[in-house]
């Protein structure tokens, strides 16, 4: 089995694993402050937010790999960045998360500071088309949950910007319209990317690792 085939292989199985694994094992106040609050607001995530099942893949994804500088496009009133900054609170890193609706960015830092994680998130109020070509420094982890037909150029935007053994992952994927196919096609065709579709959420993500 040669090694790209055993890292999908590898991906495949740790995906299907976390799905059930719905909350990580809580170590100290501020996870208990997190699962918490995540659990109180469990059926209220609406307005374009990730399913739970999601939200532990990402975490996963972060801590496994010990990723410490993440960009989020597309904050909704924040249950994925959530996620990432209790993932970040274990690896010591940062998340920057961007969001052009007003009255979801300031839900989303309202949320941020209810689970204890505002800390750990430098939210921007912005549209991702201009800013995104425009952030400075290098990431190891990008999560793109925003306008699906902008999902390439976002990625060829940062795809400079991270470092190799990075992730970009995609939210809503199953669906391959409103650019979605052109941004999987995109990606799929790079030599220096390894690409899984995961299908085990209701919209799905793709997840690709920088060789």
């Amino acid at each position: 089995m040669n090694t790209k085939y055993l890292r999908l292989v590898c991906i495949g199985i740790f995906i299907s694993t976390s799905v059930f694994a719905q909350y990580p094992k809580p170590e100290n106040k501020l996870d208990r402050k997190i699962m918490s609050f995540l659990e109180e607001n469990a059926n209220n995530w609406r307005d374009m937010n990730i399913p739970l099942s999601d939200g532990k893949i990402i975490y996963d994804i972060i801590v496994q790999n010990g990723y410490k500088n993440v960009v989020e496009i597309g904050t909704s009133t924040g249950h994925s960045a959530i996620w990432i900054a209790w993932a970040l609170s274990k690896t010591g890193g940062k998340l920057t998360t961007i969001e052009i609706d007003k009255k979801r960015y300031f839900q989303a830092k309202a949320n941020f500071k209810k689970a204890g994680v505002s800390k750990f998130i430098n939210t921007k109020l912005a549209d991702a088309h201009d800013l995104v070509p425009k952030l400075k420094g290098k990431y190891d982890f990008v999560f793109c949950d925003a306008d699906k037909y902008w999902y390439k150029n976002y990625f060829i935007a940062l795809d400079p910007k991270l470092k190799r053994g990075g992730c970009f992952v995609a939210h809503s994927t199953i669906a391959q319209v409103n650019g979605i196919k052109e941004f999987l096609d995109y990606v799929e065709s790079l030599k220096n990317y390894e690409t899984i579709l995961d299908k085990s959420g209701p919209s799905g993500m793709s997840i690709s690792y920088k060789k």
